[in-house]
């Protein structure tokens, strides 16, 4: 199938410590290592292993780390055709700090860069793409996409990630026909459960896929008739490196309903797939090293 991913790409740097630092002190890294990071892109990464054809769009700086980010993505199948260069600035930068002692991960983010807006968006031909995927971001400007997308392709599925608590987000929902959830932002809503923010949303949407993914505690998932379904986690032995699990479970989710399977399989898949993640460092081959007992 071809998916086409709206957001963004990132250079992460990443130093690996046995303990997260207090503050105002100074601790030696273990190791530090460079990849390409990004919501968008990492769920794209997942979905080509799985076999799909994706393209990504999104903003790519003129300096020299660009290349690095140009190298990965054709490394991993990506094409990036529909990007537009930007002159000045560079491309975001995420400084991830991560605990070694349980694998979980503390990011500082900096951005320098234009976002991808609608007239962008609108000089790309939609007809081939079996999926659409956009990171709830830039709100004004993805309104419009999905505006356009819904307009003029009715029948092209439409997924968006919400994992910030963003102004006028919820404008975007009811144009989705799948709505991401990261549990920061249920949090944000006022719920500790994820079955029960589901409830709460499907009173404002009554169309669209729900999904909260939990971390440790699993995911739930509402279906267009209102079915609620729940997964547990599925943890690896040793946490190694959560940075990216949320991602790869968007790409679980949106691999399972793409290919027309049931959403409960799908949900279980999907956290199967994230656990493994987070026993693992990074995300390239992630699928190709998945060992058999971790597929359903």
């Amino acid at each position: 199938m071809k998916i086409l991913g709206i957001g963004i790409a990132t250079l992460d740097i990443i130093n690996t410590v046995d303990d997260y630092p207090v503050e105002d002190s100074e601790v030696r890294a273990l190791s530090q290592e460079q990849r390409r990071g990004g919501n968008a892109t990492n769920t794209l990464t997942i979905l080509a292993q799985q076999g799909h054809q994706c393209s990504w769009a999104g903003i790519l700086a003129s300096e020299p780390n660009t290349q690095y980010i140009i190298d990965d993505l054709e490394g991993n199948g990506i094409n990036y055709q529909y990007c537009r260069d930007a002159t000045g600035g560079g491309m975001p930068t995420s400084y991830i700090t991560l605990n070694r002692r349980n694998g979980s991960r503390t990011i500082i983010h900096y951005r320098d860069l234009p976002e991808f807006g609608f007239q962008d968006f609108r000089a790309i031909d939609l007809a081939p793409f079996d999926w659409v995927h956009f990171e709830g971001r830039n709100v004004t400007e993805t309104r419009k996409m999905l505006e356009r997308c819904a307009a003029e392709h009715p029948s092209l599925p439409r997924s968006l990630e919400v994992e910030k608590a963003r102004p006028g987000i919820e404008t975007l929902f009811p144009l989705a026909n799948l709505l991401l959830f990261s549990k920061n932002y249920a949090n944000y809503c006022g719920f500790s459960d994820g079955s029960a923010f589901l409830r709460f949303v499907r009173q404002q949407e009554p169309h669209p896929i729900l999904i909260c993914a939990w971390g440790n505690q699993g995911a739930s998932a509402m279906g267009t008739d209102g079915s609620v379904f729940a997964s547990r986690a599925y943890p690896p032995g040793r946490m190694v490196d959560t940075t990216g699990a949320g991602d790869v479970f968007n790409a679980g989710i949106i691999d399972g309903l793409i290919r027309n399977r049931k959403l409960p399989s799908t949900l279980s898949a999907a956290c199967r797939l994230a656990g493994y993640k987070c026993g693992i460092a990074g995300i390239n081959g992630l699928i190709r090293s998945l060992p058999a007992h971790w597929r359903q």
